[in-house]
């Protein structure tokens, strides 16, 4: 049986629950297995939820990685695109309780506990379509940002409601600026590693301005003035950690500590990447240690006020 629907035409899919001889914990389990095997720095914060809460967290991640999966690994544009079909069809059966797949076996109980919008697994599907239908090249802002929403601001929107925040216009707006800030930090630490699967995600407008009229992938990340592109994106990621740390005054830090294990890791990428002057090269990694270091302070202290301006 394969982990992913990427190679499975929909109508030939495995049977139900039953038809796939896995039960919930089984499936709960591999999707726990995702989670270890992709070594994503989210782990940290979904370890410390209660069972329920952690087993729905590792349930979303899976999902994710597995459309994203689709999308970079799934063969053909037609094939990936079948994929994409297949995996919004298992997302319609498990609102009916009717899933097809060890993952959507593991988001059954997920949707049904913490009431996840449906539209946010589709949103996270549109987000991986649209990179099948690019490669995403020298993007608008606006089309950039369109990106970051569904492929960033799904996920933290699903996770909010399970994190035990819930949803309201100040948690969804921590949400969107935490997703923001996490995926422009993302880009910024590969641009040179997408450059090499055909991606730019800097956004045209920054290009232009930094008088890089090039489109090509290796000369954009090999340009002299993609530093100066990167610093100016740096700034508007560095903004959005900003408007995060604002919105947070007016939640319970504790109810989000699994996000801002996530805001602290990817602040001091960002932190490292400033002192670095967003000069390309190495990619910025951080040690056990480091990390180790970040979560202990977001779990046993509330935030300082301005602290993602760096301490």
């Amino acid at each position: 049986m394969t982990d992913s629907v990427a190679h499975i035409a929909p109508e030939t899919s495995v049977l139900g629950t039953a038809g796939i001889g896995m039960s919930v914990e089984d499936a709960a389990q591999h999707a726990a297995e995702i989670v270890k095997r992709s070594g994503t720095s989210f782990a940290a914060g979904m370890r410390i939820l209660s069972r329920e809460r952690r087993e729905a967290m590792y349930a979303i991640y899976a999902f994710a990685r597995e459309v994203d999966d689709v999308a970079d690994e799934g063969g053909t544009y037609d094939e990936r695109m079948i994929g994409l079909a297949a995996w919004r069809d298992e997302i319609a059966r498990c609102y009916e309780s009717t899933p097809q797949t060890p993952v959507g076996v593991a988001l059954v109980p997920a949707i049904r506990r913490f009431d996840l919008d449906r539209h946010e697994f589709e949103m996270l599907i549109e987000g991986m379509v649209m990179d099948v239908e690019g490669p995403l090249v020298a993007p608008s802002h606006d089309r950039l940002m369109a990106y970051c929403r569904r492929v960033a601001g799904a996920v933290g929107l699903l996770s909010m409601p399970v994190f035990g925040a819930g949803r309201g216009d100040v948690e969804d707006r921590f949400a969107i600026a935490l997703a923001n800030a996490l995926q422009l930090t993302n880009i910024l630490r590969d641009v040179e590693e997408d450059a090499e699967m055909g991606r730019v995600y800097l956004p045209s407008e920054l290009l232009d301005e930094c008088g890089i009229s090039t489109r090509d992938p290796h000369e954009i990340a090999g340009h002299d003035a993609v530093q100066d592109v990167a610093r100016r994106l740096g700034r508007e990621a560095r903004g959005w950690f900003g408007e995060t740390q604002a919105l947070l005054t007016h939640l319970n830090w504790r109810e989000v500590r699994p996000a801002l294990l996530m805001m602290g890791v990817y602040e001091r990428y960002l932190r490292v990447m400033e002192e670095r002057d967003f000069a390309m090269g190495d990619p910025v990694k951080l040690g056990k240690a480091a990390k180790l270091g970040i979560a202990l302070r977001y779990l046993l202290l509330p935030p300082r006020r301005g602290a993602v301006k760096g301490s």
